[in-house]
C-alpha cells in the first residue's frame, strides 16, 4: 500500500495539528487503498499536548525531514541462500531472475554476507592460474547438484582438494597422484576397480563414480575406506562441473562489504556505493539486517508524496519538501506556493482556520467525523479563531464549529474552546526562546526576510514581568535564523488586545500602532497575524528602503 505524508508547518500549532490528523482520517475514509501519515516536523506546544492526553489521541509522528533515504529504494524480501549451499544454487538465481547479489546467512538466522555476480566471475578467473585449483568441499552439496545416491558416508564432511579424473592407466595415476603430495584428491571415475583401489589405499577424502544408471550401485566392497563415496548419474565432465559449482558459497563471501543504514540519505548511500567496488550494499535496521540495496536502486531518485496542511509556502515547510512530491495543499493562508510538475489538488479559502476546510471536505461528502475527529476539529477552529473573535473567522467558521458540537458530544464549543486556551502557556513560566518559537512563521518579501511569532494569553499584565527577556530572545532568534526582522505578538484572547515586540528595523520605526517603548507596540483590537498583523508588515517594508536594514 503505498503512502501518503500529511505534513502541517514548522512550528505546529493546534490548527496546524488538528487539520493533519483530522484530514488523515478524511483521506482513509474517501480512498482506503492508500496510507495517509500525519506528521508534525516541529516541536508541539503545551495545549496541544495537553488537548491530546485529555481526549486519548496520539499526536502526529514527528518527522524531521523528506529527504529520500536508502529506506525509501532498499530491496527487502529478497530470495537468499546460506553460508553452505552449493555456489550451483546462487548461480540459478543470478542467471534467472536478474540479481546482481544475493543475501547470504548463516544457519542460525544471522547476516553472513553478499555474494556478487562479481565474485562468481573471479572465482572462476582465479581457477585459470598456472597452479592447480584446490576446492573446499563440503560433501552434503553433492547430492545437492548431482542426481545420484550415496554408497556411504565418510569421516570429513569438509575437506580442501583438488579434483581429479580417473581416466589414465593405474601406473600414470599412481604417479600423477604422487605430484600432488601432500595433497589427496577428491577422485571422479567411472567404475574401474584399478583406479578405485588407489583412492581407497590412499584413503582419499571422497570418491565421486560414474557411468551408472539410475538405481544402479557399485558392488566393490569399501568397508574399509574411511571417506565418502557417491555415485553420479551423470556423465563423467559433466559431475566434474557440478562438483566445482558445489562448493559452499561462505568460500567466495567477502566481509569488508559497508553496511549501511535504513535511515541514511540517499546521497550518502548512493556516494558509498559509486566509490566503492560492490554491486551492492546490505541495508540495516540498528544490528537487524532488512535487505539490500543496488547501483540500479539508485538510478531514479525517490519522492515521497506529502499533502501540505495549514501552509503552502516551501519556507514554512518540513525540511526536504522540495524532494518531494506534493500531491495537495489545503490552508486558509495567502498563497505563495511552488510550481507543481503536475497538476495537483489544492483546497484554499480565507477562513479563520485549516481545520474548518478539514470539515468541509466531511460535509460535502456525507461523511461524520469520529468523536475525537469532531473534537480536533474544533480545537484547530476555535484556537486560530480565538473563539470566533479574530476578524478572520468567518460565518463557515461559525457554521463548522456548532455542526461539529453534536458528532464532538459537547454542549457548549466555546466553553470547550475556553478549556483549550486556559491549558497554554504561562508565558512567565516558559523559557523566551520557547514562547517565540512556540508558533513562529518566516517570510521572505520585499528583500526582507522576517519572522513573527504569536503567543496567546488570557492576560497581558504578567508579560511585562518577561519583556525584556522576551526581547532578548527576538535578537537570539534572528542571529539563529538569519532574519533581518523578528516580531512577537502577544494577544490576550479574552479582552482582544496585542502587544508587539520587535526587533530593531527601519521598517518597524512606520508601522501604524502606539509605540510603547523601545521594541513593543500597542494594538488595541488585534488578534490576527495573519490578517492584521501581516498586512501591515507588508505595507511598511514596501515602503522602506532596503539600504536601511
Amino acid at each position: 500500500m503505498s503512502a501518503v505524508y500529511i505534513t502541517g508547518h514548522r512550528n505546529p500549532d493546534l490548527d496546524s495539528l488538528c487539520s493533519v490528523l483530522a484530514y488523515a482520517e478524511f483521506k482513509g475514509h474517501v480512498d482506503p487503498d492508500t496510507r495517509y501519515i500525519p506528521i508534525r516536523c516541529g516541536a508541539m506546544g503545551k495545549a496541544a499536548k495537553e488537548l491530546f492526553q485529555r481526549e486519548g489521541i496520539t499526536p502526529p509522528q514527528f518527522i524531521g525531514d523528506l529527504f529520500p533515504r536508502i529506506l525509501d529504494i532498499v530491496k527487502s524480501g529478497l530470495e537468499h541462500c546460506r553460508a553452505d549451499d552449493p555456489l550451483y544454487d546462487v548461480m540459478s538465481m543470478l542467471s534467472s531472475r536478474t540479481l546482481s547479489v544475493v543475501p547470504v546467512f548463516l544457519e542460525e538466522g544471522q547476516y553472513a554476507g553478499l555474494i556478487s555476480v562479481d565474485d562468481v566471475s573471479e572465482f572462476f578467473l582465479k581457477e585459470h592460474t598456472r597452479q592447480r585449483p584446490v576446492y573446499e568441499f563440503y560433501t552434503e552439496n553433492f547430492s545437492r547438484v548431482l542426481p545420484g545416491c550415496w554408497v556411504k558416508t565418510g569421516d570429513q564432511t569438509r575437506f580442501a582438494a583438488p579434483l581429479m579424473t580417473g581416466a589414465m592407466p593405474a601406473d600414470v595415476s599412481r604417479k600423477r597422484i604422487r605430484r600432488l603430495a601432500p595433497q589427496k584428491p577428491l577422485m571422479v571415475v567411472g567404475m574401474r576397480e584399478e583406479i578405485v583401489d588407489i583412492a581407497v589405499e590412499g584413503q582419499f577424502p571422497a570418491l565421486v563414480l560414474t557411468g551408472y544408471e539410475e538405481g544402479e550401485t557399485p558392488s566393490y566392497d569399501f568397508s574399509g575406506y574411511r571417506g565418502s563415496v557417491f555415485v553420479s548419474y551423470l556423465d563423467t565432465a559433466e559431475t566434474i562441473r557440478r562438483l566445482r559449482l558445489s562448493l559452499p558459497i561462505r568460500n567466495l563471501l567477502k566481509t569488508d562489504v559497508p553496511r549501511v543504514q535504513s535511515g541514511e540519505l540517499f546521497d550518502e548511500g548512493k556516494s558509498l556505493l559509486v566509490s566503492s567496488e560492490h554491486r551492492g550494499l546490505p541495508v540495516f535496521e540498528g544490528k537487524q539486517f532488512i535487505g539490500v540495496v543496488t547501483r540500479r536502486c539508485f538510478i531514479d531518485r525517490p519522492k515521497k508524496r506529502v499533502i501540505m496542511a495549514d501552509h503552502n509556502e516551501p519556507m514554512q515547510s518540513i525540511r526536504g519538501i522540495e524532494d518531494a512530491e506534493v500531491t495537495e495543499i489545503i490552508d486558509h493562508h495567502r498563497f505563495a506556493a511552488e510550481k507543481t510538475r503536475y497538476p495537483i489538488y489544492i483546497s484554499a479559502a480565507p477562513v479563520g482556520s485549516t481545520c474548518t476546510l478539514v470539515w468541509d471536505h466531511f460535509r460535502r461528502s456525507g461523511i461524520a467525523p469520529s468523536r475525537q475527529t469532531a473534537r480536533l476539529l474544533l480545537a484547530g477552529i476555535l484556537s486560530d479563531t480565538v473563539l470566533l473573535k479574530s476578524p478572520t473567522a468567518c460565518s463557515m467558521d461559525r457554521d463548522a464549529v456548532f455542526s461539529l458540537a453534536e458528532p464532538a458530544q459537547l454542549s457548549d464549543p466555546i466553553v470547550y474552546g475556553e478549556q483549550i486556551f486556559s491549558a497554554g502557556m504561562m508565558i512567565t513560566e516558559a523559557h523566551p526562546r520557547d514562547v517565540v518559537q512556540a508558533d513562529f512563521k518566516v517570510y521572505d518579501e520585499f528583500g526582507c526576510r522576517f519572522g513573527i511569532g504569536q503567543a496567546e494569553v488570557i492576560s497581558l499584565e504578567p508579560v511585562r514581568e518577561v519583556q525584556d527577556r522576551l526581547l532578548e530572545a527576538l535578537d537570539q532568534t534572528g542571529t539563529e535564523r538569519r532574519l533581518d526582522w523578528v516580531m512577537l505578538l502577544v494577544t490576550d484572547v479574552i479582552r482582544e488586545h496585542s502587544i508587539l515586540l520587535t526587533t530593531d528595523h527601519c521598517a518597524g520605526r512606520l508601522l501604524a500602532y502606539e509605540k510603547i517603548q523601545e521594541g513593543v507596540h500597542d494594538l488595541p483590537g488585534i488578534l490576527s497575524r495573519k490578517k492584521q498583523l501581516l498586512p501591515e508588515v507588508l505595507r511598511v517594508l514596501e515602503e522602506c528602503s532596503v539600504s536601511c536594514r
